[in-house]
This record gives C-alpha cells, structure tokens and sequence, in this order.
C-alpha cells in the first residue's frame, strides 16, 4: 500500500482502484490522517472490539440484606452468615433496616444494628457507606476487600 502525502483526488482514486472507501482517521492533525480501508470491516472489528471489552467488564452484584430494628440474636446472627457468604463471593451487600409504623422512634436501634453487623464483618468487608436514613429505610453498604 502507498504511504504518504496525497491531495484529496489522489486519495480518493487510489481508493476506488482498490474498492476501498477512504477513512478520516484523525481530522484535528495537520495534514489530516486517513487511511484506505473497508469502512463496513472496520465498523464491525470496532463493535467486536467494544463487544469483548463490555464482556470482560466486572459486573458489581449487590446482595441486600433486610432486617427490623427489633431484630433478635439469632436472626441477626443468620443474617450475618449470609452476607459473610456473599462478601465472599464478591457481591456487595447492602443492609437495611426498615422500620414500620411505631418504630421509627428507634433509629438509634436501627443505626446500633448496622455499625455492629459492619464490625462483625470486618474482617471479610470494608464499610463503602455509612448507615443513613432515607424516609422509613436505614441502609448501609459493604464491599469486599480484595
């Protein structure tokens, strides 16, 4: 293939000789670049491309983990287990207390609740968000450590 600096109707013949289509590669540079390709060829190797990188992409799983603020000893302890399972396996989880009727009034419960399953799970998981109330929802999110 020739390489150099053609004018626009060169380019273009040596283009169609060859039933190639002529490609504006880089516009901003001086000359500007193009290059001589099968323009249908080159779209599809750039969706291949971008195909494979998505496919490669982690995907973030987040496990979510409901509890009251009323929760007793052995429910709280069940529910740990599992989102020790979960850290394990890479998925964040997200713990929520939810508070209904009445027990709004015990948010202070509800925060106790989380900070101590966040500390439980120290060891597998680091804390990503801190507990904070949204309307009757009290949440908290951890992430695996690597």
């Amino acid at each position: 293939m020739e390489q150099g600096i053609f004018n626009l109707r060169e380019a273009l013949e040596i283009a169609r000789s060859q039933n190639l289509d002529l490609v504006e590669i880089s516009p901003t540079a001086n000359p500007p670049v193009c290059k001589v390709i099968d323009y249908r060829k080159f779209l599809y190797d750039l969706k291949k491309k971008q195909k494979e990188i998505k496919a490669k992409s982690a995907k973030v799983i987040v496990k979510e983990i409901r509890m009251g603020p009323n929760t007793d000893e052995h429910d709280f302890n069940f529910k740990l287990k599992h989102a020790e399972n979960f850290l394990k396996e890479g998925a964040k989880v997200k713990i929520e207390v939810f508070f209904k009727g009445r027990t709004i009034v015990y948010k202070d419960k509800g925060e106790l609740i989380l900070l101590r399953f966040a500390q439980e799970l120290e060891e597998v998981g680091k804390v990503e968000q801190l507990p904070r109330l949204e309307g009757k929802r009290m949440f908290m999110i951890i992430t695996p450590k690597k």
